[in-house]
């Protein structure tokens, strides 16, 4: 088992391959949401259902 997890990269690699998901993930989860709260009536995408 030792043999497996001496080939594993460091904590930092894994933290800093995370980190460069999340950070990205987030903003843009952020500006979805801000776009959703703050864009006017006429700039809304959603089409109302006929």
């Amino acid at each position: 088992m030792m043999k497996y997890l001496g080939s594993l990269p460091p904590f930092l690699t894994f933290g800093g391959a995370l980190l460069a998901f999340l950070i990205p993930f987030l903003f843009y989860t952020a500006s979805n949401k801000i776009h959703e709260w703050g864009d006017p009536p006429w700039k809304n995408t959603k089409r109302p259902s006929s």
